[in-house]
């Protein structure tokens, strides 16, 4: 996979957005033609890009709405101005609206950048594992990408996004560390795996132990975590969380290994490695499921849980697919 492919991956190109926004406002002009709505369903099945833009699109829609009804009569004038102008013209008004809010959405949901500018990255269901030059293993999971700092003075993993594990040895002359943006954490002697999220980062650790270096912690210590134990490291501070309903390090395997895990919860693990909505309704989201499930085809791994749950899978399109309570 080339530097290029992986930018492609990140996210729609602007001119298939253009052409979401297109399909839309015919549709929002049309709605009663069945036809037009069917090739529009045809458009969004041909291209996984076809599908991310379009549900891009028609969130970004609603968020306008949303916004334009908290100002009082706005939503109204802009339905007066489209009224009052030619169809051509009507079509450029919305679209020049939509697009202006597609542009701030790609613009801020585009993190492709991160793929081919990072020492180390992976794509959406890949995972990657190395051996660095003091011995350490780093292994990235789906969707991660980390920037290396290895010289006599130090040892340093930046993790800029996703998820690593990291198999060290005993403390050396310099450290181990791996930095996200919620503090710095010291390997010793051991096997841990590190999650960034947007409001924390998990830390596992599978055996020996690890230093947490937090510089927003209002005491300003450090914390020691032991095998078997998870933390979420936040800016303000490291908390003790209980063990978690699946195996951290499985996925190194190319596995997901459940105890007793919620259906929704599940699924949305499963979503990390393949692209696209996955989902369910309500009335399954709390249904528990425990098993090894392998990750190296997400579509035969949904086609087995009816076997076990009371579910059955619904492809609105490839990529697009909900679970719903069989019938």
């Amino acid at each position: 996979m080339t530097p290029m492919d992986n930018v492609a991956r990140s996210g729609p190109d602007p001119q298939v957005v253009k052409q979401a926004i297109s399909w839309a406002l015919r549709l929002r002009n049309n709605r009663a033609n069945v036809r037009l709505r069917a090739q529009c369903e045809h458009w969004r099945a041909a291209h996984l890009d076809h599908e991310l833009a379009w549900q891009r699109v028609q969130a970004l829609q609603q968020e306008l709405s949303s916004q334009l009804t908290a100002i009082p009569g706005a939503h109204r004038a802009l339905e007066n101005s489209a009224q009052g102008l030619g169809r051509r013209q009507a079509l450029k008004l919305l679209s020049g609206v939509v697009l202006l809010g597609s542009a701030a959405w790609i613009s801020r949901d585009l993190t492709g950048w991160q793929r081919w500018t990072s020492d180390l990255a992976t794509a959406t269901g890949e995972r990657r594992s190395i051996q660095l030059p003091d011995g350490t293993r780093l292994q990235l999971n789906t969707d991660s990408a980390v920037d290396l700092d290895f010289n006599p003075q130090q040892r340093l993993i930046t993790l800029l996004r996703g998820e690593i594990l990291v198999t060290c040895g005993a403390a050396a002359s310099t450290p181990l560390l791996v930095k996200t943006r919620h503090g710095l954490l010291e390997g010793i002697d051991g096997r841990f795996a590190v999650r960034q999220d947007s409001e924390c980062t998990r830390l596992s650790v599978v055996s020996g132990n690890v230093v947490i270096h937090s510089p927003h912690q209002a005491d300003g210590l450090s914390t020691q975590v032991h095998a078997g134990q998870n933390y979420l490291v936040s800016q303000t501070q490291a908390t003790l969380v209980p063990p978690l309903d699946m195996d951290i390090s499985a996925w190194a395997d190319g596995l997901i290994v459940t105890r007793a895990m919620r259906l929704a919860d599940f699924l949305a693990e499963v979503g990390r490695y393949r692209h696209g909505y996955l989902g369910c309704s309500a009335d399954v989201a709390d249904l528990r499921l425990s098993g090894v499930f392998r990750l190296e085809d997400t579509d035969k791994l949904l086609a087995i849980l009816p076997q076990t749950l009371p579910v059955q899978v619904r492809y609105r399109t490839r990529w697009w697919v909900s679970l719903e309570r069989s019938v």
